[in-house]
């Protein structure tokens, strides 16, 4: 083994509580579970795990305007009484399965 070198970084107080004890979980501390990290990147050559982004992501605008627009679509379907509900479960329970 090398040269030892001292590696600080911070992070969020709570992530790193339950990083810890998964890794304790599995018997080991958490310098332990970094050098493991460590030495898969060495072997993959990058992140040892894969790392993209999504092929479609929604804006938190985006979210809005498709929640808004499904309750206005919403608005124009009829209510139903519990009898009216309690039909059509009775009635697709005696269809048969495909």
């Amino acid at each position: 083994m090398g040269e030892q070198v001292l590696v600080q970084f911070r992070t969020d107080k709570l992530l790193k509580q339950e990083v810890t004890e998964i890794y304790e979980a599995l018997g080991m501390d958490l310098p332990t579970a970094f050098r493991m990290f460590m030495k898969r990147s060495v072997m993959a050559k990058g992140l040892p795990f894969e790392a993209r982004l999504p092929e479609y992501s929604v804006t938190r605008s985006q979210a809005r305007t498709a929640f808004q627009e499904l309750r206005q679509q919403a608005q124009d379907v009829p209510q139903m009484g519990l009898d009216e509900i309690n039909a059509e479960i009775t009635a697709a329970r005696m269809q048969p399965e495909e």
